[in-house]
């Protein structure tokens, strides 16, 4: 989050602690349950359809953990944008690394490099996003942001 976030002063700044789930008040939080209802249903420049998850996993297993797991969406992510977009695909590729299930998301690469290989880009990235969007639909993902 940015220096300005309202979050980041409250948590940080006047709490001392690293998140707002790591404090006391955080159920009774107006700002805090507003962001979290606003995650359900509408996307700003990230895609929040993961929030509520994001959070349960950090309770459960800690922040150290949440990075190892966002650290192997972002090779997944690279490895998308590396090899499968036209120039097109960026937040198609971002959202779908948010989303999805890093195994759904490895499946989907390693099917659309049997399909692909010896095409150009943008029909390697038509191969690719036939197959996220068959894995989305079958597991009702939304992977675009929502307004």
């Amino acid at each position: 989050m940015r220096a300005g976030c309202p979050f980041i002063t409250c948590a940080v700044k006047r709490k001392g602690i690293e998140f707002c789930w790591e404090c006391e008040e955080s159920q009774g939080c107006d700002k805090w349950r507003k962001h979290r209802e606003a995650g359900r249903s509408h996307d700003s420049f990230k895609c929040y359809q993961k929030l509520e998850d994001d959070i349960s996993f950090i309770l459960e297993n800690g922040v150290k953990e949440f990075e190892k797991a966002q650290k192997a969406r972002e090779k997944l992510l690279v490895e998308m944008l590396n090899g499968y977009n036209e120039g097109r695909s960026k937040n198609y590729y971002c959202v779908a690394a948010t989303v999805m299930e890093p195994d759904e998301l490895k499946d989907a690469i390693a099917q659309a490099e049997k399909k692909s290989d010896g095409l150009g880009i943008k029909e390697k990235s038509k191969i690719l996003h036939s197959i996220l969007d068959d894995i989305a639909a079958k597991k009702n993902y939304c992977l675009k942001l929502r307004k």
